[in-house]
């Protein structure tokens, strides 16, 4: 069974091999070694953070990549022995060494931009062809052997791990990656200035601030490893991944969701600390803000899925790491489009789970603008930075209930619609038209979020929930 799974997979073990032979000569062909080829940028972050030496830093570079090539090579060739164990070891060893180099540039604060380029570039790309391309070890023999199954979630009228409800996610995240791996470059010394059309040289400052100091990594980068995860997870699995791999869906959902709102309160909390806005970050939290309703419908089908196992008498801990199968239910009211439809059929699809009620986007809307309003107003103070919070998590819950599955959400929005009304009177230092406006603004916000808006698909169980 193991040949049989491994054989058509052989040649990923032998790229890897290759590419850890690109990490062995790395310290010598980019110079990791000489501190004299770093600029001024990094000679600048080296004494404002008070890091070690150039040298230093660069000597642990070098060993980092040395001994990680070395196992590299080794656990990749012992994953070409036909024997399951081995296979195991070896795929799984790599792809850990592969997570180490996604985060040893950052742990050493890398003087050297081509070796944060390198070893965040190998690290994905050994972590895709050691568990993601050949399949997880220890997953395969389960896969071909498991019965077939159904693809939609018993109950439900779509599939919500079909690649095209993947497929906007893995994009925000790209997005994310992107911008988070650029800030993360100035923070690293690589470059000297920060693109920002909004607020000038205020993502400068945001970077250089003491709420970014206190990280003992760029912040910046740790958010671009945060992104890679979220990237590779999306492609991990199958269109029956809610009951072939409960384990990698409740990874994934721990990315998007709970880490997600973490880091969206890390940028709403910008005005408070800093006294300024990123645009970049900004761009980054919208990004991960509509990540979340678009991932929440999979953890609901797979937390239902394994309850439905546990009734049955099924061990909960073996279904959650290996995944079972359903009886087939003809069910499906909405079939996934095939490879090759028009795009009337295809955006949609990637859309199944989520609508925007007007009455949700006018309390985005109104959130948007109440975060806007105290730079309007001119206003500061207590007032100003409540004003920028809640309008803040106004849109962010807002956003969240646009699932259907999590369109409860809104109810959240009641409280803060009452705090926005009682803010000006009881933190004072506010004007009458501030007071106007937050009377205004929090019952209107209080008024949108009763409403629950259409709910056009079925989840099951899941359904007494959409209130």
């Amino acid at each position: 069974m193991t040949r049989a799974t491994r054989q058509p997979w052989l040649w990923t073990n032998f790229l890897n091999i290759g590419l850890g032979i690109w990490l062995i000569t790395a310290p010598f062909t980019f110079g990791y070694l000489d501190p004299a080829s770093v600029g001024d940028g990094v000679l600048r972050i080296t004494a404002e953070r008070e890091l070690p030496s150039v040298a230093v830093r660069g000597a642990a570079m070098a060993r980092s990549d040395l001994v990680s090539g070395v196992l590299i090579v080794l656990l990749s060739a012992i994953a070409v022995i036909p024997r399951a164990r081995l296979d195991f070891v070896g795929r799984w060893g790599t792809c850990f060494v592969g997570i180490w180099l996604g985060f040893a540039p950052l742990l050493f604060w890398s003087p050297s931009p081509a070796a944060f380029v390198s070893d965040t570039l190998i690290g994905v790309l050994v972590i895709t062809f050691s568990i993601l391309v050949p399949m997880m070890p220890g997953m395969a023999h389960h896969t071909i052997m498991q019965t077939p199954g159904p693809v939609v979630p018993s109950g439900w009228t779509y599939n919500p791990s079909s690649w095209l409800q993947r497929a906007p996610i893995i994009t925000l995240g790209l997005v994310g990656w992107f911008i988070s791996r650029y800030l993360a470059a100035y923070q690293l010394g690589y470059i000297d200035n920060v693109w920002d059309p909004l607020f000038g040289d205020s993502t400068m400052r945001i970077l250089d601030s003491e709420v970014s100091r206190a990280w003992p990594v760029s912040d910046a980068g740790f958010g671009a490893f945060a992104y890679t995860f979220e990237v590779l997870m999306g492609f991990m699995g199958g269109t029956s991944r809610w009951r072939t791999m409960p384990w990698m869906v409740t990874f994934f959902g721990i990315l998007v969701i709970p880490l997600g709102i973490v880091s969206i309160g890390l940028v709403i909390l910008q005005p408070v600390a800093v006294g300024t806005w990123c645009t970049l970050c900004l761009v980054t939290a919208l990004a991960m803000l509509v990540m979340i309703p678009l991932a929440v419908d999979e953890v609901v089908a797979m937390i239902q899925f394994l309850e439905r196992m546990r009734r049955r008498g099924k061990s909960l801990w073996h279904t959650f790491w290996v995944g079972d199968t359903l009886e087939h239910a003809a069910n499906e009211d909405r079939r996934t489009p095939p490879y090759g439809s028009g795009l009337a059929q295809l955006v949609p699809a990637m859309l199944w789970g989520v609508n925007v009620p007007r009455s949700l986007l006018a309390s985005a809307t109104v959130g948007a603008w109440l975060m806007a309003a105290p730079a309007v107003a001119g206003s500061g103070g207590a007032a100003a930075n409540s004003d920028h919070l809640t309008g803040a998590l106004v849109v962010t819950f807002a956003v969240i209930a646009m699932a259907e599955a999590t369109r409860a959400v809104r109810y959240v929005n009641v409280p803060a619609g009452a705090w926005i009304v009682a803010a000006p009177w009881l933190l004072g230092g506010s004007t009458m038209g501030a007071s106007i406006n937050g009377l205004l603004v929090g019952v209107a916000v209080i008024l949108l979020s009763l409403p629950k808006g259409a709910v056009r698909d079925r989840y099951a169980g899941w359904q007494r929930y959409i209130v």
